[in-house]
């Protein structure tokens, strides 16, 4: 009854269409009266939840990842790109331009949203120029944008590190995540050019030697952040905050004294917008980890446990069922309340069934990411319609090949867990 109670409350809140952060703290006042503890306890888990060191990771790289993905980064890494593709002359070369540019924004931003804006901006119409179809070019660059949910500095990556009490490393995280990432993009670089030989799309073109160099090193200043964070946090110098903190700096040196597009005026407003986001998602932390206080006393996990171990004892069944009930829960919910609800539930689950806290984690990010893929919560949809200028049914006719490239993806990480897991057991330890 208690959890029917704290599940109920949420519910209801949720559709009657109050935010998530409320919806939380309402469930959890709902549970604490149903269980019997005093509000005071529970007041003191929401302060608990923001009050960990490793809560400043957040703030330090969605700043640098603002600050570079909206000072001209994205414009000069989709040029190199163009430089790096334009040596094969590969059939559909500007659509192979995107899926790389999008890997080098991902290593720097941790966001899909600001990936796809950034770059759908610039490659969408570009790609239309010449000769591909608009709804092909906001179709990659939504799927694309799927690898920024898991390469470092993933922001998500460390909402999953929170949301498990701070158990699991967010270093840790940073690495599991670099491999799926980039097999995300190798394999929609491998759709790309089944689509583009059977479509006829146009070569791609090679960019003359003078102009090739220039490029890089312009492009160069931005790529030192990506040795920032994974050679810092490979190299044993910093910790993440710290790289997160060192990005933040350089990020700020590039953009305003070596870059210069961006405006001094225009600072106090991207502030602003980073400081918005920073609160939202320390509320919905806060707001979580008194649902989780409440899930721990209602003994909820060990319950969900005993209904998995009912259905079977099978660990691959169990993980596939996961999927489908992350997938479903990624399409109706947005990424962070996802994490942050469903972790505490089903993050003992899969310890029980011998699952790698780590691996999960890949599983449960990559599934939630594939769900803002699609309506109708889907944030990079939306946002991918709205930069490419397209209609929403128009994207949902055409996107079906990319959704399949990510579920053999999502299959191939659930399924073989070295993918996730190797380069964190060799280079962190």
């Amino acid at each position: 009854m208690d959890i029917f109670i704290l599940l109920g409350t949420m519910i209801v809140c949720f559709l009657i269409g109050m935010p998530i952060a409320y919806s939380l703290a309402m469930a959890a006042i709902a549970g604490a009266l149903s269980v019997g503890i005093p509000l005071e306890a529970l007041m003191l888990k929401i302060s608990d939840g923001v009050s960990k060191v490793a809560m400043l990771t957040i703030p330090f790289f969605v700043l640098a990842g603002a600050i570079m993905a909206e000072g001209g980064m994205a414009r000069r890494l989709v040029a190199f790109a163009d430089v790096l593709v334009g040596l094969t002359r590969l059939r559909g070369g500007l659509s192979i331009v995107n899926v790389l540019a999008t890997t080098f924004l991902s290593g720097i931003s941790g966001s899909a949203v600001a990936d796809t804006s950034a770059i759908g901006s610039v490659m969408i119409p570009q790609m239309e120029k010449n000769g591909y179809p608009r709804v092909f070019a906001t179709n990659l660059t939504i799927s694309s944008s799927v690898q920024a949910l898991l390469v470092p500095p993933s922001h998500n990556a460390v909402l999953y590190s929170l949301a498990t009490g701070g158990t699991i490393s967010i270093s840790a995280l940073f690495m599991a995540g670099v491999f799926p990432g980039l097999l995300i993009g190798f394999s929609l670089i491998m759709l790309c050019l089944v689509i583009a030989y059977r479509e006829g799309h146009p070569q791609g073109r090679t960019v003359p030697a003078k102009e090739a160099v220039k490029i890089t090193i312009d492009a160069a200043w931005g790529l030192i952040t990506l040795v920032i964070i994974l050679g810092g946090i490979l190299g044993g110098i910093f910790t993440a905050i710290e790289a997160g903190a060192v990005a933040c700096i350089w990020a700020f040196f590039v953009t305003m004294f070596v870059y210069r597009d961006y405006k001094w005026r225009d600072l106090p407003v991207l502030l602003h917008r980073t400081l918005r986001t920073v609160a939202m998602v320390m509320t919905l932390i806060a707001c979580a980890s008194a649902v989780g206080y409440i899930m721990a006393l209602t003994q909820m996990p060990a319950k969900m446990t005993a209904f998995f171990l009912s259905i079977s004892s099978n660990k691959y069944v169990i993980l596939l069922l996961l999927n489908v009930l992350l997938l479903l829960l990624g399409t109706l919910l947005d990424m962070a309340p996802s994490i942050l609800i469903a972790t505490p539930i089903l993050l003992p689950v899969m310890q029980n069934f011998g699952v790698d806290p780590v691996h999960f984690g890949m599983i449960m990010l990559l599934n939630l990411g594939i769900g803002l893929c699609h309506p109708p919560v889907g944030a990079i949809l939306f946002v991918g319609c709205a930069v490419g200028k397209v209609s929403l049914e128009e994207v949902m006719r055409k996107i079906w090949p990319f959704y399949g490239v990510m579920l053999f993806v999502l299959m191939l990480v659930t399924f073989l867990p070295e993918i996730s897991l190797w380069l964190p057991r060799h280079i962190l330890h």
